[in-house]
């Protein structure tokens, strides 16, 4: 066998030198250099035994906190009955959390998978389902500028950041996209390919292209529009679901139903699960052997699910975030609004972001050194913030003081 050189040349250009690092992972992310070993609530400990503030959250992931009892009993619990069978075999607790979620979200059948752009992809595959219920032969999808459906390749093509785009090519071309928030190019696209739309695919605030919220009333416009044209409206509540927005998903705020819900992240508040919801003509596309995954809905993902759905309802956090989310939202307002490098502050409850006039990713490093504090920013120049929804009164006015001055220092 050859061995590979140290230093190669990709087909695209782009020569790679291993530089000796001693960690054998593959360049795919650009961590910070601090590690955390332990978490507890809203904070987390590093190697040093240093304490920080966590206002990410895992990017939307541990919405009722850190290690919370109650979840590690289930854990612990569950691991020590049973943890995975596949699907070959009926799973009662995956027919438990299906029940909860379709009695939350107003939807009828679960699929569930292991992740955000798994749960996205059974929805692309029940647009294509549906595209053959149609008869449709080259069905599009339509989608937004900015979006982020996930990673795996048809979630790419859906999604618009060159930097989850470059170097995958080519794309899956079932996409058709117009501008977030403006029903005049949903007109025109619909003039345009008329009948091979067959579905809308969107993310009621768009969290990785800065937290963009849409106009009032855009969500049950869409509904209308797809109720019309006959078309799918399928909803990405990954990152904005799980009570996040201050309700149990950003959907409910305009009273809508989705013919499809895709949910993650929060579901399980860090133990890997995703889930497709749907209703209508959605719900019954899939039939045995047209879909499925060896993990997903295992007993113990599943059992924990349940748990988190009950923490969440008695300890009233859907509230909780809508009320701490209106005084964060308030707090930054009211302590930056003059600053002349904050251009908008957007959100709905615990979902926020803080674009400024110019580059801010550093502003993570010194958050951490500076104030001990987790923070997040996207699209380099929006601060998004994702506390866990247990976030006290006392901590909020402390992240929206430690924003304040990381903003109004120079960097």
């Amino acid at each position: 066998m050859t061995a590979i050189s140290s230093t190669s040349t990709f087909a695209f250009g782009q020569t790679s030198a291993f530089t000796g690092s001693s960690l054998p992972l593959m360049q795919t992310y650009s961590p910070l250099t601090v590690s955390f070993v332990r978490g507890k609530g809203t904070r987390v400990w590093d190697q040093q035994g240093i304490e920080y503030l966590d206002a990410v959250a895992g990017i939307a992931v541990t919405n009722i906190g850190h290690s919370h009892p109650r979840i590690t009993q289930v854990i612990q619990e569950q691991a020590d009955l049973l943890m995975h069978t596949s699907n070959h075999y009926s799973i009662t607790w995956q027919h438990e959390l299906a029940e909860r979620l379709t009695q939350l979200t107003g939807m009828q059948r679960v699929f569930f998978g292991n992740s955000g752009s798994e749960a996205n992809e059974a929805a692309f595959k029940l647009a294509r389902r549906y595209a053959q219920h149609k008869g449709v032969l080259t069905p599009k999808v339509v989608v937004m500028e900015n979006a982020f459906h996930g990673r795996s390749l048809a979630m790419i093509s859906a999604s618009d950041s060159p930097s989850v785009r470059n170097g995958f090519g080519p794309l899956i071309n079932d996409f058709v996209r117009i501008p977030f928030g403006d029903l005049d190019a949903l007109d025109a696209v619909t003039q345009r390919y008329g009948d091979q739309i067959v579905a809308l695919l969107i993310e009621p605030i768009q969290g990785e292209a800065g937290v963009i919220t849409p106009p009032v009333g855009y969500l049950t416009a869409l509904r209308t529009h797809c109720t019309r044209n006959g078309w799918l409206l399928m909803l990405d509540e990954i990152q904005s679901g799980m009570g996040r927005t201050g309700a149990w998903f950003a959907y409910q705020h305009e009273g809508i139903q989705p013919d499809v819900v895709t949910i993650a992240k929060a579901l399980a508040n860090g133990l890997p699960i995703g889930a497709c919801l749907a209703a209508g003509i959605a719900a019954d596309l899939f039939t045995p052997g047209s879909h499925g995954s060896t993990f997903g809905g295992n007993p113990l993902v599943c059992r924990v699910g349940c748990a988190v759905l009950d923490v969440i309802e008695e300890e009233g956090l859907v509230l909780h975030a809508a009320q701490r989310g209106t005084q964060l939202k308030d707090r930054l307002e009211n302590r930056l609004s003059h600053l002349l490098q904050v251009q908008a502050i957007r959100g709905h409850g615990l979902l926020l972001g803080i674009q400024l006039n110019k580059p801010c990713r550093s502003l993570m490093q010194r958050a951490l050194d500076r104030h001990r504090l987790l923070i997040n920013v996207t699209r380099e120049n929006t601060i998004r913030l994702l506390p866990p929804l247990i976030i006290s009164e006392a901590e909020v006015d402390t992240l929206a003081d430690a924003i304040h001055d990381l903003i109004s220092q120079e960097w």
